[in-house]
């Protein structure tokens, strides 16, 4: 067990990684910060659950992956049972499954092991301070994640009245694409393709398909 200060005055920090090498430079930074106190190590998932369990700390720095139970189901036990436990990923992966994985087990944070010193501390203040924190390259795919998410939920809310077959043909219809690629990309008959066009047509109150187009485009359709 570590300790450089009073754990009553200061921020419980358990460090959760496989490499000790890499969990020997971060207690080096993380004891020289004043204001930090590191509980104990663990070098899998299931040991940091047992600590965490033990020891409560405020803060969890977790790997992702390591031998046995991984990071993320670590995670999402110590969060189950300790939900005032905050977690802070500190891994090497920056992948869209990891992240995500990582945050709706329950992380508040995902930091990458290339961060500075002076990021990694602040990333652990402002966990502990109740907010979420994320690496540069992180914050941009979440970013990108939410803003896929508002299209599309943009594109769910434009045209209620259509079907979402009718919705499929009007986005290729938006691209450009004819009746017959329609029916080929969907796997339709030319007619049943000509039919879904003209309930389109008469649905969205326009006389022919370049008008459909362009009220396609307008709510978000065909933009890929």
């Amino acid at each position: 067990m570590y300790q450089n200060q009073s754990e009553k005055e200061s921020i419980r920090i358990l460090l959760v990684d496989d490499h000790p090498m890499f969990r020997e430079g971060l207690l080096s930074t993380l004891q020289s910060v004043p204001e930090f106190t590191v509980v104990d190590e663990a070098q899998d998932g299931e040991e940091a659950v047992r600590l965490a369990e033990e020891l409560q700390p405020d803060i969890i720095l977790m790997d992702v992956s390591m031998p046995g139970l991984n990071g993320i189901e670590a995670t999402r036990a110590i969060v189950r049972t300790s939900p005032h436990i905050h977690i802070l990923v500190l891994t090497m992966f920056d992948d869209d499954t990891s992240v995500f994985s990582a945050m709706r087990a329950g992380a508040r944070g995902y930091m990458l092991k290339g961060a500075q010193k002076q990021e990694i501390v602040r990333a652990i203040q402002v966990v502990v301070g109740g907010e979420a924190i994320f690496s540069a390259s992180i914050a941009r795919k979440m970013m990108y994640y939410f803003e896929m998410m508002q299209g599309q939920k943009a594109l769910n809310n434009a045209f209620p009245g259509l079907t979402e077959r009718e919705r499929e043909v009007l986005e290729w219809i938006a691209r450009g694409s004819g009746n017959g690629e329609i029916a080929q990309k969907l796997g339709l008959t030319l007619k049943t393709v000509r039919n879904h066009v003209s309930n389109i047509l008469n649905k969205l109150q326009v006389t022919d398909r370049a008008q459909a187009i362009l009220l396609a485009r307008e709510a978000g359709f065909g933009l890929e």
